[in-house]
């Protein structure tokens, strides 16, 4: 009974190194954390770019459907 008294003890004693470790370099990768900034600021800026082309392109197209929707809309009355 001791022995396995003694390798529950000793479980435990790794399982706590472990999640100290582990907890430990968690805080420390966190604080080192300093972000991709111009990265997103790359991502907004072409995808801002690329929503401005597609509605210019798209703009008339989009309001032709609407005011037909409309107008079909205002026939069923």
């Amino acid at each position: 009974m001791k022995s396995i008294s003694k390798s529950l003890v000793i479980g435990e004693l790794l399982f706590r190194t472990k999640l100290e470790r582990a907890h430990k370099n968690f805080y420390t990768k966190l604080r080192n954390e300093q972000g991709d900034v111009p990265g997103w600021v790359l991502v907004v800026l072409m995808t801002t770019g690329l929503v401005t082309a597609l509605w210019t392109v798209a703009a008339p197209r989009l309001t032709a459907i609407l005011k037909n929707s409309l107008d079909a809309m205002n026939g069923i009355r």
